[in-house]
């Protein structure tokens, strides 16, 4: 596309701020508007995977997430006696050009907030500001937001791009009869803790099964006592009121503690990290289902506003950073706003809807699952409950679907 042109984006969330520095790089005028009063990082441990890293190394951010966190070497799954059931390399540990990355969402915040005030200014961030509707008027686009004083301020734009999460007002108001988020019956409990190093200092692994599972990993290089700060996340199977308040809050450990108070593995203390946790937040595992457009005039969805999914594969912030990429190309092609949206969705909307379905399948985790169904006591040799080469069709059938491998039928 020839011209520059005037974007707004609703969201300064992981999505929002790389889609800014994308189309800024392109020469378009961008701006954010997000609803917090104060831009602050929050939550614990994420994951980023080298086909999401890859865009990030292009705009120049990779390196000082390297320096915040750690480079994922392996992933590995076990049951919930610590049996080991499945590891494979990791990032650039598995040929490929990028890294995958585990560290703190708020250092990713961090990062990616500074590296957009350097490039568009420190002022491009309006914050208080939450998207309540929008109007698309040919080939222009109103976004409506409710200011800080709480009167509504009215945004231009030729394109709004509307990253403002899992309860997008957007999303709303083109499909108001959605309803909320739908529970996965799973709520989880993530917090970090220092704790001596476990296979190798750059290890994530997966333990467990469907209706109760435990995910670590380290989201910093260890510290000079030799401790090393450990994101993890316990899961069950649980009901949930379903109230909006509900999501993130701090909650007593004892909630869940003491059924995993057994998993004293040779190489992790489950029962110790709980323990030793700093804060421990609760938050129901849930998504939507996939939507038939994203897409209105010159307005669009991106990230979790777009494709909420289930934490399973350490896929979240990487889509929507697949999402910016694939927005950013297409505006750069084609020759018009109404193109770009529409080559942006026909490549994106259909990927991130197989991994939503995927994912309520468990993903990549199904071996964990398989392996508690066929021996729930442990076992002797994996032989004896997987098949030759079940492990793996397993895991590339997901690599497939998240763009980590290539189709071997495409």
């Amino acid at each position: 596309m020839g011209k520059a042109l005037h974007i707004a984006i609703a969201g300064a969330g992981i999505g929002g701020l790389v889609t800014a520095l994308v189309l800024h790089r392109q020469g378009h005028r961008v701006r954010l508007y997000e609803a917090a009063r104060e831009l602050r990082p929050l939550g614990v441990g994420i994951n980023l995977l080298p086909q999401a890293v890859g865009h990030l190394e292009a705009l120049g951010v990779a390196e000082p997430l390297l320096q915040s966190g750690v480079e994922t070497q392996a992933l590995a799954y076990f049951n919930r006696h610590g049996q080991q059931i499945w590891e494979e390399p990791r990032g650039r540990f598995a040929g490929f050009a990028a890294p995958q990355i585990s560290l703190g969402r708020g250092a990713l915040q961090r990062v990616l907030l500074a590296q957009v005030q350097r490039e568009l200014g420190g002022d491009v961030v309006a914050v208080g500001h939450r998207l309540a509707s929008f109007q698309s008027q040919g080939d222009r686009a109103l976004g409506v937001f409710e200011g800080p004083d709480g009167e509504p301020v009215t945004v231009e734009a030729d394109l709004l791009v509307c990253a403002d999460g899992i309860h997008s007002a957007a999303r709303r108001q083109r499909y108001p009869q959605e309803g909320p988020p739908k529970y996965s019956g799973r709520l989880l409990w993530r917090a970090t803790t220092f704790a001596p190093p476990f296979l190798g200092e750059a290890t994530m692994i997966m333990a467990g099964h469907e209706a109760q599972k435990f995910v670590c990993y380290p989201i910093e290089p260890p510290r000079g006592d030799g401790l090393q700060r450990i994101n993890w996340i316990a899961e069950l199977r649980r009901p949930w009121t379903g109230d909006r308040e509900d999501w993130n809050k701090p909650v007593d450990r004892a909630r869940f503690a003491g059924e995993f108070a057994s998993w004293q593995f040779p190489w992790l203390d489950v029962p110790a990290l709980i323990a030793q946790a700093e804060e421990v937040l609760e938050f129901p595992m849930v998504d939507r289902d996939p939507l038939p457009s994203w897409t209105e005039g010159a307005v669009t969805l991106l990230g979790d506003a777009a494709h909420p999914m289930y934490p399973i594969g350490s896929n979240g912030a990487s889509q929507a950073i697949l999402d910016a990429a694939a927005l950013g190309a297409a505006l750069a092609e084609a020759p018009s706003v109404a193109a770009a949206l529409a080559e942006y969705e026909s490549l994106r909307r259909p990927a991130t809807a197989a991994i939503v379905q995927a994912n309520r399948q468990n993903g990549p985790e199904q071996c964990m699952q398989l392996a508690e169904e066929r021996a729930p006591e442990g076992f002797e040799a994996l032989g004896d409950i997987f098949a030759p080469g079940e492990l793996q069709a397993i895991a590339d059938r997901y690599k497939v679907l998240t763009g980590m491998k290539k189709d071997p039928k495409a």
